[in-house]
């Protein structure tokens, strides 16, 4: 695991030309040292790639040159000898041929500043964190496209918890950059295929998408689910409960990719269904642990023992349903989750409301919105 040969894959069958060489970036610099940061920094210097890691605590950057591993984050992981740590943006930036941003998507836009004076031009940058900008309705690659004009932008995500990750288990992702047209000429130089050929190691297997607005969305809305599956399992519902949860939650996700020019089918995929299956399953998600123990009836204050744990689907809650109310999108799983943490509904009943509904139609083709009808049958 401390290296990992890249290889050429074979050529597409019916393909006429080839095997195409793709060259993987030399040189890579993980922005944010949390746990996930750290994760991904640990697995690019274990393929190879010189890897830098940027940190805001200067204590936390000594401490992890001095001892090899993240004691904050990834304790007793040891990482790969060949990781440099930094506290300087400028030395962590030099000659860098590529960045992945792993911050919490409500300082992106304040990191993009900070990185402005220091990014070489046309760097591709890598979203590693997931959302929707609250305020604006942007996606967080319009956050990065308005702060850092000039850069191709992307993101990395999937079914990743980072403590697995830095491990070593075995773990796919998905890398989506839009596709220009020299992308789809020459797939072998787009920056989507050079960062997967970059971060693939014999455990962590990235793959390749053009469409970033469907990874984004499934990323932002898959947080918000995994808080509302939490909520019903700490008030004691099972495995029914999430299931449907999980399903319908995704359809949500399939109606706000499309409506922003996403595909249904991305989110069918490792960023949409591979993630939110993940993040609904396991306490291990800090926004799942979150709705659990609100479901147990847990003030939100009293939550993970009075520490301020940043919950991504808590803050994309508003944007989430922010942004799809102006787009005419319904999500009643997020406006519930939204209404338990920001308007003081009572969680037992908002989800109640959930299965008193109207009836619907599965497939969109059949078009059925039936009400309970009132009173007794004649």
């Amino acid at each position: 695991m401390d290296g990992q040969t890249h290889r050429t894959p074979p050529a597409h069958p019916g393909s006429q030309t080839g095997p195409r060489r793709v060259l993987p970036y030399s040189r890579l610099t993980v922005i944010g040292m949390g746990s996930w940061g750290t994760a991904l920094a640990a697995t690019a210097a274990r393929a190879g790639c010189e890897t830098r890691i940027w940190g805001r605590r200067a204590d936390l950057v000594q401490r992890l040159t001095d001892t090899g591993e993240n004691p904050d984050h990834l304790p007793g992981i040891p990482l790969p000898d060949g990781l440099r740590a930094f506290a300087d943006l400028a030395q962590a930036l030099d000659g860098t041929e590529a960045v992945l941003l792993v911050t919490p998507s409500h300082t992106l836009r304040e990191i993009a500043r900070a990185l402005r004076p220091h990014l070489p031009a046309g760097v591709p940058i890598a979203l590693c964190c997931k959302g929707i900008e609250r305020g604006t309705g942007y996606l967080l690659s319009h956050v990065i496209e308005e702060e850092l004009p000039g850069h191709p932008v992307g993101a990395l995500s999937g079914p990743t918890f980072a403590r697995e990750t830095a491990l070593g288990h075995p773990t796919a992702a998905t890398v989506a950059f839009p596709f220009r047209h020299n992308d789809r000429i020459s797939p072998e130089q787009a920056p989507a295929t050079r960062l997967a050929m970059t971060m693939q190691t014999d455990a962590f297997r990235p793959y390749v998408s053009d469409d970033l607005v469907g990874v984004e969305v499934g990323g932002a809305v898959k947080n918000v689910i995994a808080i509302a599956c939490g909520m019903m399992t700490g008030a004691g519902f099972a495995e029914n409960t999430r299931a449907a949860l999980i399903t319908r939650g995704m359809d949500e996700m399939k109606f706000l990719a499309e409506a922003l020019g996403g595909r249904r089918e991305t989110v069918t995929g490792l960023a949409g269904a591979g993630d939110l299956t993940l993040t609904c399953s396991s306490t291990t998600s800090r926004n799942m642990a979150l709705g659990t123990q609100l479901g147990r009836g847990l003030p939100r204050a009293e939550c993970f023992d009075g520490k301020p744990v940043v919950v991504e689907g808590e803050v994309n809650a508003v944007s989430v349903v922010d942004l799809a109310r102006r787009l005419g999108v319904r999500m009643p799983i997020c406006e519930a989750v939204h209404a338990v943490l920001h308007e003081a509904a009572p969680l037992t009943q908002t989800f109640q409301q959930l299965w008193a509904a109207p009836i619907e139609g599965e497939p969109r083709a059949l078009d059925l919105f039936l009400h309970p009808a009132e009173g007794d049958p004649a």
